[in-house]
């Protein structure tokens, strides 16, 4: 068996209303339909039929703050330049959204923040592929700070 790429993501969030209002309307995924009468939204950026599920549970517990075993963040690409990420930063800041850290990975740059429910998600772009085709432990970089 060979992996071919990750295919989706589903989070259970409180409020589904919010988190589309995360995802689909700030970041900028297409919702493509509901299950579940409506409490479960599927969102793509149109690489494939879904990348992304939110399925809404209401008041249970959210994720637990700090390091812990399971999901630390998804990684959604948002661009191929840093003009773009800084675009991105720029619409973050406008809606409100903390911005919680910045590094240059050498192989890419991103941005770190926090969606409705507390979930890590990283916003990024990435470096020129010739970076890591030519030097593959390049992914494995110590992160230096990024100043956008």
């Amino acid at each position: 068996m060979k992996a071919h790429y990750l295919g989706h993501v589903v989070f259970y969030v409180k409020d589904l209303e919010r988190s589309l209002g995360f995802y689909r309307d700030l970041v900028g995924f297409k919702e493509v339909g509901r299950i579940f009468n409506g409490a479960a939204a599927a969102l793509t950026s149109g690489r494939t039929h879904h990348e992304l599920l939110l399925i809404q549970v209401g008041d249970v517990p959210g994720p637990p703050v700090g390091r812990r075993r399971g999901l630390y963040h998804i990684g959604i690409k948002v661009g191929d330049s840093l003009d773009e990420l800084r675009q991105a930063k720029r619409e973050l800041e406008d809606a409100g959204i903390q911005i919680e850290g910045m590094s240059d990975h050498t192989v890419s740059q991103s941005l770190y923040l926090k969606d409705p429910d507390g979930n890590e998600v990283e916003l990024y772009v990435d470096a020129d592929e010739s970076t890591w085709k030519r030097d593959p432990a390049a992914v494995v970089s110590p992160i230096k700070p990024l100043h956008l």
